[in-house]
């Protein structure tokens, strides 16, 4: 169950020639592979390319009318190898998942069909998951272009720009064999606009064709001699054949007034950033009209040197805007000027940033030391609000206190003094400010299955002592921060248990504990960690996380989801899975909210006699999914006239001591404190936030842990039956006359 519907917005995809198609970016995307006769189309969900992946799923019924196969990826590398349809028969195929994560499970499978060339046009759309927005290490996707020779495109963010720039990839495609990769931003995604739309275009040549006609071209397979042949022709052939289709089809861009002595190379997707950034100072309209030349790249790879060196000639200096590292674009920029000795001054890392997203700001502060250099005459720092010189300014880095070394602090220090004057406030009182600020980590969601396996794993390691933890991708790597503070090490999507392979020694006296999602199990999991430990005899422990879904990507069903999917198979158990590759030891908790045997069966896993790989697949359904699915059918009995019963917890204040064991042992988002309601105790005490969702977790805790006995469950009736009222009633009765007998007694002893 994903976490989005877009049934009612694919609708849009079947609008005709003429009409004006309004919509999300992944929309418009969607939009043009229909467009431009795609065959087929596969991939793997990961931000910010999941709800594409969403989107194609509940557009089923379109694509089966046009003929176009859609499969949801057992993993990037599956996706990437689906691409081999296009090698030997004339068909257009399209693969998506995020970058640079997806790309690196990809490379092997990308690598031979950049190397054997393609005949229909093969499009490869990476989420380009760099900057603010992202969840994985800060790579780019453009090495991977080079490396391969896979032509890269960042089209402009708007949705025109972005539907050209895939039909005219497959184009490309075609015209060099070489596969496209075309780059999508998380804001282009997500951003809204339109475009006027063509009609969606059956295949010419379908997959039926190629397969009631099979074909085979031996020098397209990666062997040698056909190895060595295949790169003198991306060099000498398709290199070529690219450029000079860029070049005709006029993919790069012209803005502004060319003459001038200086001006802007932009990424195509940094386009939006900079011409916001050129508005604030008055040297562009909100209609991107500019005073400022821009040579617009919506080809980042291949570099079209005859564009480029037209654009430079006669300027005495051009800024090179290219968001991450290392700066490939201004390389081969620098080479391409220089073969030609043509002197124009090259600048860009030197006035921006080396690392980091390029926000509004961040590109203005480079634009204002460009044209000081350059444009002196544009005086664009007077041209500045209020509002922006004071955005301008330098800010005091804020570095929590429990998480920093004495250098960092050290470097804050310098960086506080350093805005005092300009601030007007004193290094005492800004110290003061920073030391106060507590870190907000990330955490698991109200309610979530997950919490309660690291509380389990606290409670033993209470017992018995640390482990060494090897964690995965996904909602449980929040284990890592505060409140578990759970876990070493994260080696990729699957690859929790591989993280651990070298802890395999018969002289240890503790186990190491692995952990691993449902998603990464079946993505890779299965073979790189339990069939590798195994076959390595290790005597670790491994906990399966099993919530149902892929939770952390947006809730996209797998093989052991247990609801029925009318276009995938489910329900295949991930223990019958675990068994059938050779492990003998192996327990399913089947509720992971029952805190105490969760902890006993992790301290059976750890201390037990038996020799072998030991695999805990803790079940429980994913909170967030479960509350999507259960809402609305809640909603609907209530506003029949139906008993509904809700189930909240709440924390006696009377009770509660305020040592806060249960928020250092759960993390709850809805566990909070509140001001002490006695007087004669200054300890504020715990208190359950109206976000509760009732999963029981809190006071689960508190009894397994021997805590307070302090919280208590309710329950909210909707449509209560006369029994319910009349039992309230009495119930009330009762505490009253309790309550009142108390307040008499606690009087006499005045």
């Amino acid at each position: 169950m994903a976490e989005r519907s877009f049934k009612k917005e694919v609708q849009k995809l079947r609008a005709g020639q003429g009409e004006v198609f309004t919509g999300e970016g992944i929309l418009a995307v969607t939009k043009a592979l229909l467009q431009s006769g795609v065959s087929y189309v596969a991939g793997y969900q990961g931000a910010p390319i999941s709800h594409l992946m969403d989107v194609l799923a509940d557009a089923s019924d379109i694509l089966e009318e046009l003929g176009v196969h859609f499969e949801s990826s057992a993993s990037e590398a599956t996706a990437a190898a689906t691409l081999a349809a296009s090698v030997n028969y004339p068909l257009r195929g399209a693969i998506t998942f995020k970058a640079t994560a997806g790309t690196n499970v990809a490379s092997d499978p990308l690598s031979n069909l950049a190397s054997g060339g393609v005949t229909g046009g093969a499009l490869i759309i990476v989420g380009e998951d760099y900057g603010e927005g992202s969840s994985i290490m800060q790579e780019r996707s453009h090495a991977f272009a080079m490396k391969s020779q896979i032509w890269l495109l960042d089209p402009r963010p708007n949705l025109p720009s972005i539907v050209r720039a895939v039909e005219k990839s497959f184009e490309l495609s075609e015209a060099s064999n070489t596969p496209v990769m075309l780059q999508m931003r998380i804001r282009a995604c997500h951003m809204h606009g339109h475009f006027i739309a063509r009609d969606n275009v059956r295949p010419s040549f379908s997959l039926a064709n190629a397969m009631d006609n099979p074909s085979r071209d031996v020098s397209r397979i990666v062997l040698p001699p056909a190895s060595f042949v295949h790169e003198d022709e991306k060099i000498n052939k398709r290199w070529p054949a690219a450029v000079e289709f860029i070049r005709r089809e006029q993919l790069n861009e012209l803005f502004g007034d060319t003459g001038v002595d200086h001006g802007l190379i932009v990424q195509g997707g940094m386009y939006n950033t900079v011409i916001r950034a050129l508005q604030l100072v008055g040297l562009a309209d909100v209609e991107g009209k500019t005073e400022v030349p821009l040579y617009v790249m919506n080809v980042a790879y291949p570099l079209i040197d005859d564009e480029l060196r037209g654009f430079c000639e006669g300027k005495q200096a051009v800024l090179m805007i290219e968001e991450g590292q290392p700066e490939f674009i201004e390389h081969a920029v620098n080479t391409s000027l220089r073969r030609v000795d043509l002197q124009t001054r090259v600048h860009g890392k030197d006035l921006l940033p080396r690392v980091g997203e390029y926000t509004t700001t961040v590109v203005l502060r480079a634009l204002l030391k460009f044209f000081d250099l350059y444009r002196p005459a544009f005086a664009v720092r007077e041209r500045l609000s209020d509002g922006m010189r004071a955005a301008l300014m330098p800010r005091p880095v804020i570095i929590p206190v429990r998480l920093a070394a004495a250098a960092e602090l050290t470097s804050a220090a310098m960086v506080i003094k350093s805005v005092v004057p300009v601030a007007g406030i004193s290094v005492a009182e800004l110290s003061t400010a920073v030391m106060d600020v507590h870190p907000r980590p990330p955490s698991f969601c109200t309610g979530c299955p997950e919490r309660p396996i690291f509380t389990a794993m606290k409670l033993v390691e209470r017992e018995i002592g640390p482990h060494h933890i090897s964690c995965d991708i996904g909602c449980h790597l929040f284990s890592i921060l505060p409140p578990f503070n759970l876990g070493a090490t994260t080696m990729g999507y699957g690859l929790g248990w591989a993280g651990a392979s070298a802890f395999n020694s018969s002289e240890a006296t503790r186990r190491t504990i692995s952990i691993m999602g449902d998603g990464g199990f079946w993505h890779n999991g299965l073979t790189s960690g339990v069939g590798n430990a195994v076959f390595n005899k290790t005597d670790n422990v491994l906990v399966i996380i099993d919530n149902g879904y892929s939770a952390a990507t947006g809730g996209q069903d797998i093989l052991s989801s247990k609801a029925g999917n009318a276009n995938r198979v489910t329900n295949m158990p991930i223990e019958k899975a675990v068994r059938g590759i050779g492990v003998e030891w192996v327990r399913t908790v089947t509720n992971t909210y029952d805190i105490s045997k969760m902890r006993d069966t992790l301290r059976d896993a750890l201390t037990s006699k038996v020799r072998g790989p030991k695999v805990i697949i803790a079940q429980s359904e994913c909170m967030l999914n479960k509350q999507r699915r259960i809402k609305p059918l809640l909603r609907k009995l209530a506003s029949e006239g139906r008993r509904v019963v809700r189930e909240r917890f709440g924390v006696d204040s009377d009770t509660c001591t305020g040592d806060h064991s249960c928020i250092r042992l759960s993390g709850c988002p809805s566990l909070s404190v509140k001001d002490n309601p006695d007087p004669l105790r200054r300890d504020p005490v715990a208190t359950v936030l109206d976000s509760c969702v009732g999963c029981g977790v809190c006071g689960e805790v508190a009894h397994a842990a021997v805590l307070c006995p302090s919280f208590y469950r309710a329950q909210i009736i909707s449509n209560p039956t006369f029994f319910d009222k009349l039992t309230t009633r009495v119930a009330a009765a009762v505490i009253g006359y309790l309550q009142r007998r108390l307040a008499i007694r606690e009087l006499s002893y005045a």
